[in-house]
């Protein structure tokens, strides 16, 4: 299980989340912020642009999706 920021929801039943991590780099020994983009699946289409979500990874559903969405731990702020 992942957690991450939704940054596109114009799929329809998928979403992009970003995940951030810090990664320690392996001769300069300083820590370096990486980034994931994955690829969810999303069966109500209730994923938001700015959502923290929880993903678990399943099965390939496509050629790129191979997660799906777990729940919404925390809607964005709307304007």
């Amino acid at each position: 299980i992942i957690r991450g920021t939704v940054t596109s929801n114009k799929m329809q039943k998928t979403i992009v989340v970003e995940v951030r991590r810090k990664v320690r780099h392996p001769l300069y020994e300083k820590y370096v912020s990486k980034r994931t983009k994955l690829y969810v699946h999303d069966e109500q289409n209730e994923g938001r642009i700015g959502d923290i979500v929880e993903v678990m990874s399943t099965r390939p559903l496509s050629a790129q999706k191979r997660w799906r969405l777990l729940r919404i731990v925390q809607r964005a702020q709307q304007a």
